[in-house]
């Protein structure tokens, strides 16, 4: 079963390609994603990887996890599942403090 691992801490220059190249060494890549602003288009330095098996996440926790990629020393662990968001507050408006 493939499990899915988080990167955080990348470079901001890092590629999907450098990502999947790099975690191939711990074994078997399915997918490789550097997240980026979606109005930019700039990394936000963090993406997730997915291995093909728990055997090869769990080496390439161990290691990379730590470890130096370009000046930062990268994170990573086991994605954790998306969690619902409370919504955002929005507007500026004076609250319940009256108005004129």
């Amino acid at each position: 079963m493939a499990k899915r691992l988080y990167v955080g801490n990348l470079p901001y220059s890092t590629t999907d390609e450098e990502l999947k190249s790099m975690f191939a060494q711990a074994g078997s890549v399915d997918s490789a994603n550097v997240i980026s602003d979606k109005f930019s288009g700039r990394s936000k330095g963090f993406g997730f990887v997915e291995m093909s098996s728990d055997a090869e996440a769990q080496k390439a926790i161990e290691m990379f996890n730590g470890q130096k990629m370009g000046d930062r020393a990268i994170v990573v662990n086991e994605a954790r599942p998306m969690t619902e968001r409370a919504p955002r507050g929005g507007g500026g408006g004076y609250g319940d403090r009256g108005s004129y």
